[in-house]
């Protein structure tokens, strides 16, 4: 038996599904200018693949059709030498829905394998938001914002290319930069892509991350009966229906906050997450009645705040609220928890002002579509900056 290569993508449903596509599809042609060979293919979990919703892609190569063939035969690969998250939110663990619960975003790389990262942000941000693993592994920020290379919309901003060249970097063993500018001309006749893919072969560094660093939480368990262990019917325990909030300063009960299910999250899914400025809010109750994931808890004082864990990032209800600025959507990574706003704001109004101004300065120019025509071309150059190459080549790039 030769050698197995395992590559994951992990990225966002229906966003970043082209992006993936194009980096796993990459990686098995890069190889086969390697003289190896290799399948690309996704995996959604056991639902549909949805907005937003971590899902994965795999490139699986061989050293020889033997090898190849022993890789294919599973369903996933149980280890992985290069994970890739393509948008740094992710940092914080992935649930595809009714999966695994939330599983941390290193899982499956083997020991000393490498985690590459699309971000502006450093290690020094990044590695506390990531789970501890118990083997050292190797860290990778490739520069740049997220980019959602969607199902409808392909932003070109040549971050598939540019993974490219950092896996090139940090697993020579699997193809060299020049199989990938191979690859890169093959695919895509694009000299200019084969620029930006080695100029992220030039830049890409890693750092190697201890047992002892990371996010100390215990991610959700479980084990399998065994076949001889399975009794006759199935029972599922209910969700409790809920209860009446406490104020926790004065005591007072009220309101209603429903109990959620314990095992299945939906924060995974935020790029973005609201935060509320308590102080402006009219009561109308729009955000707890256009919330699709019914995650707002009625306060005793009749105000509304947003349960953490079952906020999935949508917006919705920056987009509703007829406050200017009472509900503003946050990056996800200036966030280290899940804890009540409303709580905090109830124990200490002054230092809950300064946090929501601190907060509000993190508010993302990201966006999953275009809302006017134009916008593409006003992305565009400032993320090709930061990646340190060129604008597209020609007018098939923009949105139609």
């Amino acid at each position: 038996m030769g050698r197995l290569f395992a590559v994951e993508i992990v990225y966002r449903g229906i966003f970043q599904k082209n992006l993936a596509k194009n980096i796993s599809r990459g990686i098995a042609l890069a190889a086969r200018h390697a003289g190896k060979m290799g399948i690309s293919f996704g995996r959604y979990g056991d639902s549909p693949e949805r907005n937003g919703i971590p899902a994965k892609s795999f490139a699986v190569i061989g050293t020889d059709e033997e090898t190849l063939q022993e890789g294919m035969a599973k369903y996933e690969p149980k280890e992985v030498d290069v994970s890739i998250a393509v948008d740094d939110t992710l940092f914080k663990g992935v649930e595809s829905w009714a999966w695994y619960g939330l599983q941390p975003i290193n899982r499956l790389l083997r020991p000393g394998g490498t985690l590459i990262v699309t971000s502006m942000n450093g290690p020094e941000a990044l590695i506390p938001m990531a789970h501890r693993k118990e083997t050292p592994y190797r860290l990778a920020i490739l520069k740049g914002t997220p980019s959602f290379s969607g199902l409808w919309v392909y932003k070109d901003d040549h971050t598939d290319v540019r993974v490219l060249g950092a896996i090139a970097k940090v697993l020579p063993d699997l193809f060299t930069i020049d199989d990938v500018e191979k690859a890169i001309l093959e695919e895509w006749s694009a000299p200019l892509k084969v620029t930006s893919a080695r100029k992220a072969h030039e830049r890409i560094t890693t750092r190697v991350v201890s047992p002892s660093e990371g996010n100390l939480e215990k991610t959700f368990e479980f084990e399998l009966p065994k076949w001889y262990e399975m009794r006759e019917g199935v029972s599922i325990p209910s969700i409790a229906r809920g209860a009446a909030m406490t104020d926790p300063v004065t005591q007072q009960t009220g309101g209603y906050r429903p109990v959620r299910n314990p095992t299945f999250k939906k924060y995974t899914t935020r790029t973005m997450r609201p935060v509320v400025n308590f102080d402006t809010c009219v009561k109308c109750t729009l955000c707890w009645l256009q919330c699709p994931d019914s995650c707002f808890d009625v306060t005793p004082d009749a105000l509304y705040d947003a349960n953490m864990e079952a906020c999935c990032g949508c917006g919705v209800c920056e987009a509703v609220c007829p406050v200017e600025n009472c509900v503003t959507m946050v990056n996800e990574t200036a966030f280290t928890d899940n804890a009540s706003q409303w709580e905090m704001w109830k124990k200490d109004k002054p230092a809950y002002a300064a946090w929501l101004q601190e907060k509000i300065q993190h508010k993302p120019e990201r966006s999953h579509g275009f809302r006017y025509r134009g916008q593409y071309e006003e992305q565009l150059p400032p993320m090709m900056e930061i990646a340190g190459g060129a604008g597209p080549e020609d007018e098939s790039d923009k949105e139609g």
